[in-house]
């Protein structure tokens, strides 16, 4: 399967997420996983050779409703890598220095720098949906947020970041059906909390606001994919495949080395190296 071509949203398109099934998966799971972890490889060196060259660096933003699986989406990918390269990101609310800023203020700081991996788990993005779907700013702030973002990401993308941004479609009966393990979980009840599920009944509100920006902000330099993510295993081959097929499109290669190295070699045979 081509996942770039079935998941990416067209720039200029207009995104209906009740037409796109979160449940969507193709192939066995054994053969999925089999895959994937041959992606993993693919991106440990991959990211060795972005990492070296210190010519571009990648930038993953990942959106989704609560238990969509950002978390896993982040073990999965990144577990793959050279932590010493990458960095995760969480955006959570801001805190007074932050709101005396402009919304993109704190994400501008923690973008990746030349050579590295920076996943954003949420993003700028959430000036466009929780702060839309509160009601934390009116309808004419938020309402010019999105030409801000396509500038904002339009400039990395100039810069030399891959920005790559997927939103983890999930349901509601399988959020649902996760929020009951969570609670029989003793190892995973402490992720569990009221506001999980008075969210809930916003529900359609999100799903218009993530729409909107879906819509508005998947462009050629900074696209958006839609991944159905009821399955984690299809969630996790999708986003890998996807990361590692466009980091290969950077044609990257390791640096020329700024050593001698033919005087390296005769320092090394007359120390008595063979």
């Amino acid at each position: 399967m081509d996942y770039q071509k079935r998941f990416k949203v067209k720039p200029g398109s207009r995104v209906r997420l009740d037409r796109i099934d979160p449940g969507f998966k193709q192939g066995s799971r054994k053969a999925g996983e089999a895959q994937a972890a041959r992606d993993q490889e693919r991106l440990n060196a991959l990211q060795r050779l972005l990492y070296a060259g210190t010519r571009h660096s990648l930038l993953i933003v990942l959106q989704g409703m609560d238990t969509a699986g950002k978390d896993g989406t982040i073990t999965h990918v990144l577990g793959a890598m050279n932590p010493q390269g990458c960095r995760v990101q969480p955006f959570r609310e801001p805190t007074h220095e932050e709101a005396t800023h402009d919304f993109l203020w704190r994400v501008h700081r923690a973008v990746p720098a030349c050579g590295e991996v920076v996943v954003f788990n949420r993003s700028h993005y959430e000036a466009v949906l929780v702060e839309r779907v509160h009601k934390v700013v009116a309808k004419p702030v938020w309402s010019k947020r999105y030409g801000m973002i396509d500038h904002f990401e339009a400039g990395l993308a100039e810069h030399g970041t891959l920005v790559l941004k997927f939103f983890l479609h999930i349901s509601k009966e399988e959020q649902l059906r996760r929020f009951r393990h969570r609670l029989d979980d003793p190892d995973r009840r402490w992720k569990i909390s009221e506001s999980d599920y008075t969210e809930r009944e916003r529900w359609d509100e999100y799903m218009a606001a993530y729409e909107d920006a879906l819509s508005r902000c998947s462009t050629e330099a900074a696209p958006w994919y839609v991944i159905p993510a009821d399955h984690k295993w299809f969630r996790n081959l999708a986003v890998s495949s996807i990361v590692a097929e466009r980091l290969e499109a950077l044609k990257m290669r390791y640096p020329e080395p700024t050593a001698d190295l033919e005087k390296l070699r005769r320092e090394y045979h007359s120390a008595g190296g063979r």
